[in-house]
């Protein structure tokens, strides 16, 4: 075997180890499907807002590249996901807080307003602290930066429910009625992450 035969074959072993690594690898690990466009660039598609991770919720942010530096476009492209993040989380919130109070019966519109003002901004404060960045992408064409951001869905749901029981507790005459009304399975129930 000559020199370069022998090469030849340490080349295609160790390609064939690459290969055969990546095929146990999670899907959102493993290779990004490219099927749309911004700005003329062919992006991820999570980049173009159509990702889903299962147990978990997600949104993008965007920001250009800043002549103060990556790192800030970096942070600000962070910030605008997680601004993006809190708003879909805030009307999911609200629409499922509503769900609940009908379903109960527990106050009327009024309560299940400010139940649901009060819940989301104390989700909000769960989304900034326990938001990450999952995914990095820079369009070629515009040096803009795109970032993937989530956070489990278990985290906010947590947050939800103690916001609610709060909320309740701190008016006697409807504590006593999320108490009698088995109201915290129908909170279990609204917010299981299904």
């Amino acid at each position: 075997m000559t020199r370069g035969q022998h090469y030849l074959l340490i080349a295609l072993a160790v390609t064939a180890v690459t290969f055969s690594g990546c095929s146990d690898k999670d899907p959102e690990t493993a290779e990004e499907s490219f099927e749309c466009r911004i700005a003329g660039a062919l992006a991820p598609t999570w980049a173009c807002g159509n990702s889903k991770l299962e147990g978990y919720y997600t949104a993008v942010g965007s920001a250009p590249l800043s002549k103060i530096g990556h790192g800030f476009s970096r942070r600000e492209a962070l910030a605008n996901g997680r601004s993006n993040l809190a708003q879909q989380i805030e009307t999911l919130v609200k629409d499922k807080v509503e769900t609940f109070a009908r379903s109960t019966g527990i106050g009327g519109n009024e309560v299940a307003d400010k139940v649901s003002t009060q819940v989301s901004k104390q989700v909000a404060k769960v989304t900034l602290q326990g938001s990450k960045q999952v995914k990095y992408w820079e369009n070629p064409n515009t040096q803009d930066i795109y970032l993937l951001v989530s956070i489990a869905t278990d985290a906010v749901n947590g947050a939800v429910k103690e916001g609610v029981i709060s909320s309740y507790k701190n008016n006697d005459a409807l504590w006593q009625q999320f108490q009698s009304k088995q109201a915290l399975e129908a909170l279990e129930k609204e917010f299981s992450g299904r």
